[in-house]
């Protein structure tokens, strides 16, 4: 049995009780929620939220048995812009500690760029960068444990926390078991090294499987000698040793697809469900 949910925002357009509906419909057992992407026309702004917006949101989910599994709150939390910095970081703590009227115990991001945007460079792989995103992380995790909640940090090429290593550092870096991962093992690939793809995710088991909340399913394929993302089941990530590796050591892990909409969103359960 597997517990496969969907990134809200991937069903597009909807109010939010028919969004649910679509949901649960498909058989999805969670979302990741990113308020902002998913509540068209709701000011969701840094000092919106309250217990009471929280609480509406939530009982729409649970009417239908939805389970808000994650609240996507991703932001670069090294922007050289420190106003836009700070900013992000406060919309983050606003949604750590509304987390629990959401009736869920996560909160996540990725941990930025050195630029503005965020795309590939390796400079983001220097020492400076590592030490702002500690410092960042640091205070996201002290707020996390005033309130009981756990902040979720997804690895990724593009970020400072590009690699398991990298990931095993911060960890390390930070002594809180209120930090723990969002694994997404398409984001830990690179043209050059998806090949040795069973390697990198077994790599990220074995450095801190036990710290992993999360699985995020996409999948991806070369084009222009460039990794695209593309929907679960359709491209080469090897699927079959990622959810045999997971039902092990993870039984009943939320495991969110991303990069999937419509028309492949119950091709892609069914394919899951296969594996």
């Amino acid at each position: 049995m597997l517990n496969i949910g969907i990134r809200a925002h991937d069903i597009e357009n909807l109010p939010l009780e028919e969004l649910v509906q679509e949901v649960a419909g498909k058989g999805l057992t969670s979302v990741q929620l990113a308020l902002s992407k998913s509540l068209d026309g709701v000011n969701t702004e840094l000092g919106s939220l309250s217990p009471g917006f929280a609480r509406y949101v939530a009982s729409a989910f649970s009417k239908y048995n939805v389970q808000i599994a994650v609240l996507g709150c991703y932001f670069n939390m090294i922007h050289p812009d420190l106003v836009q910095r700070r900013k992000g970081i406060e919309r983050f703590k606003e949604h750590v500690r509304f987390a629990r009227d959401f009736g869920c115990s996560i909160v996540a991001t990725e941990t930025g760029n050195v630029n503005p945007e965020i795309f590939y460079t390796e400079e983001n792989f220097k020492e400076e960068p590592f030490l702002e995103v500690v410092s960042s992380v640091s205070e996201l995790v002290k707020e996390a444990e005033k309130f009981g909640v756990i902040v979720g940090i997804e690895a990724g090429v593009n970020h400072p926390i590009y690699s398991p290593k990298a990931m095993k550092r911060l960890l390390d870096s930070i002594n809180s078991k209120n930090l723990q991962v969002i694994l997404d093992p398409v984001n830990l690939l690179t043209i050059e090294t998806y090949q040795n793809q069973e390697e990198i995710f077994q790599e990220a088991m074995d450095l801190f499987g036990e710290r992993v909340v999360i699985l995020h399913a996409k999948d991806f394929i070369i084009e222009n000698n460039q990794l695209v993302p593309t929907a679960v089941g359709k491209g080469l990530l090897n699927y079959k040793y990622i959810i045999e590796e997971i039902k092990k050591k993870k039984p009943f892990i939320n495991i969110l697809l991303e990069e999937t909409k419509e028309p492949f969103i119950d091709q892609s359960i069914a394919f899951l469900r296969e594996k």
